[in-house]
């Protein structure tokens, strides 16, 4: 009987550390998923000023758009926590987006080689990220998924394990493109 009882325990001794183990291995998967994308998001936060710059010459009166991006993009993007920079980098989307916009009201701008370098190079990082993005939400999917779900839920609460956010689209991304012909 006694052999019968120290079996069990050491059955659920293991299974909750096989839980904490796989725990630990979705959440290191999260930590490298987003540690990817703040690379590219880093190479992005890096372009803006080179943008700007250019656009300045141009857009001398679109001065509220631009020192708003300026003002975001002198932010201390190492010193951000993860939230912080996901809050920041999804304002910068939208503000990169009015960017963009304001270019095509400037033809000589367009034509720009330096501009068309920059939005160039804006575009591919902007497809690393949006690939980036894709992974860190499938990592954080199956993090939360065992953090949520019976009988991980009772290893992630025992040890601490919450559930992440997931990179979400803006309220303006979701909306229906209007075309006009």
């Amino acid at each position: 009987m006694i052999y019968l009882i120290i079996g069990i325990i050491v059955v659920l001794i293991a299974l909750i550390l096989l839980g904490r183990n796989s725990l630990v291995k979705l959440a290191n998967q999260v930590e490298e998923a987003f540690a990817t994308m703040d690379v590219y998001l880093k190479k992005r936060w890096d372009l803006i000023p080179n943008i700007v710059e250019t656009v300045k010459g141009y857009a001398k009166h679109e001065k509220s758009t631009l020192e708003e991006i300026v003002s975001i993009r002198n932010s201390i993007y190492d010193k951000m926590g993860t939230d912080e920079k996901v809050k920041t980098n999804n304002k910068i989307t939208e503000d990169i987006s009015r960017l963009m916009a304001l270019a095509e009201a400037y033809p000589n701008l367009k034509a720009n080689e330096g501009f068309i370098d920059l939005s160039k190079a804006l575009t591919k990082v902007e497809d690393e990220i949006a690939n980036s993005r894709k992974y860190y939400n499938a990592t954080v999917r199956l993090l939360n998924n065992r953090v949520q779900m019976f009988p991980s839920n009772i290893v992630a609460l025992l040890f601490g394990f919450k559930t992440r956010a997931m990179f979400e689209a803006l309220d303006d991304e979701r909306n229906n493109v209007k075309v006009e012909l």
